[in-house]
């Protein structure tokens, strides 16, 4: 089965990771060297982008490739503690012991 390049799709799987990892439009698009116009674009399937970019790309929102282009998960558990943990080295340090007794608390109310 050969595969599609869907511009759309691609831009909603950048925007949601860009989103998860709290990266503001504007920390993207210096990150990759473009404007933050650019990026939009990207995001709402209006422009394409070169491997470079897309490399860039992928480099800052942490996805492979594959998971950014076709969408296939490389292990869903482990993106989801990296996205957890790039959450976590945003944060001051009072900000992640109080985000760990958050966690400890609803740990313990759902058991």
């Amino acid at each position: 089965m050969m595969s599609v390049y869907d511009r759309k799709k691609v831009g909603q799987r950048i925007r949601k990771q860009r989103e998860a990892l709290d990266i503001s439009r504007e920390q993207m698009a210096e990150y990759i060297g473009r404007v933050p116009r650019f990026c939009a674009d990207i995001e709402r399937g209006q422009a394409g982008m070169s491997i470079e970019t897309m490399l860039r790309i992928c480099t800052l929102l942490k996805l492979s490739p594959n998971e950014l282009l076709l969408e296939q998960e490389t292990n869903s558990k482990s993106n989801d503690t990296e996205l957890i943990l790039a959450a976590l080295n945003q944060c001051t340090e009072k900000q992640r012991n109080d985000a760990l007794a958050l966690l400890r608390l609803f740990l313990a109310a759902i058991r």
